[in-house]
């Protein structure tokens, strides 16, 4: 019995081509070090939240200024709304990321 295994040289080059796509179906990880999105359905939830008590928020604001978007968290604490402070905790996660704001200048 021959136990020698003989290579298809048309499945191993497709092999190789599958390691190197760059294809943009190709399964991709980000880095552990990158930023995460806001989701934004969140965000509009607090700033509804927020709005019903008399307090203006600018979702844009909250975007694209971590000290604007930290001072508005620290104030919906302060609400006697318990909704609104879980709604602010959940969105604290992701202004206090130590791999986004810090690391964006």
């Amino acid at each position: 019995m021959n136990t020698a295994e003989f290579a298809d040289p048309v499945i191993e080059d497709n092999r190789a081509e599958e390691a190197t796509s760059m294809e943009a179906c190709d399964d991709f990880d980000l880095p552990k070090s990158s930023g995460r999105y806001c989701p934004t359905e969140l965000l509009a939830t607090f700033t509804l939240l927020m709005a019903g008590h008399g307090r203006c928020v600018s979702s844009s604001m909250m975007l694209g200024d971590r000290e604007y978007a930290m001072w508005q968290l620290a104030r919906a604490q302060t609400v006697a709304d318990e909704e609104l402070r879980r709604t602010a905790v959940r969105l604290f996660a992701y202004f206090d990321d130590a791999h986004g704001w810090s690391h964006r200048h």
